[in-house]
């Protein structure tokens, strides 16, 4: 039987997805890895391991044909913040773009600030916020560390300071979420909001 390799680059539209890690800060019940799907279109993204930069560098193509690379599997990126660094780094230095998709809690979990590091390597940030007060964020997003929420307002914050494009998402339609408060604390906190929808992934 053969084995299926994992999946760590994927394609969608004009975009190069990179997934590079399993590891997620949360356990959003909303997630289709919670629900009994890790697939995207029609691409696997399981990992059992945290890939290295040299096997996604490998896979990166010619950076001309893309509109950009996104680091985004079923898992958040910035935990596997060495490999995401130095292939960003990379797509860079080929003249490409890169956009990090995240859940905001890269500072909490590494215990420093790691935004000064992102900005040298990264153009777009998009970040999940999905809640509009803490009970409504423990409640879908489900995180593993304490003081997430208030990680992410703060994340949310000063990254307009290192990058200079940054989307903050919510998903309109989870309940008790009420999505123009949203819009209001990533708008007053210098970021871009963007409204998704419900069971819409991809």
């Amino acid at each position: 039987m053969e084995v299926q390799q994992p999946t760590l680059v994927y394609d969608i539209r004009n975009s190069r997805y990179l997934n590079i890690t399993g590891r997620c800060t949360l356990r959003c019940q909303f997630c289709p890895k919670h629900n009994g799907s890790k697939q995207v279109h029609e691409y696997q993204l399981d990992l059992e391991r945290q890939p290295k930069a040299d096997e996604l560098i490998a896979q990166l193509g010619d950076v001309s044909l893309f509109d950009e690379y996104v680091f985004c599997g079923y898992g958040e990126p910035t935990l596997n913040l060495t490999t995401l660094l130095n292939v960003a780094t990379e797509i860079k230095r080929r003249g490409g773009k890169v956009r990090v998709n995240t859940d905001g809690l890269g500072n909490l979990f590494h215990r420093r600030d790691i935004l000064p590091e992102l900005a040298l390597c990264v153009d777009s940030l998009s970040i999940s916020l999905n809640a509009d007060t803490e009970e409504g964020y423990i409640k879908h997003c489900r995180p593993k560390l304490a003081g997430s929420y208030a990680a992410v307002l703060d994340f949310i914050a000063q990254a307009p300071k290192f990058i200079k494009q940054v989307q903050v998402s919510a998903i309109n339609g989870l309940d008790g979420v009420d999505i123009d408060t949203c819009r209001q604390i990533v708008e007053s906190r210098g970021a871009q909001f963007k409204q998704r929808e419900l069971d819409i992934v991809g």
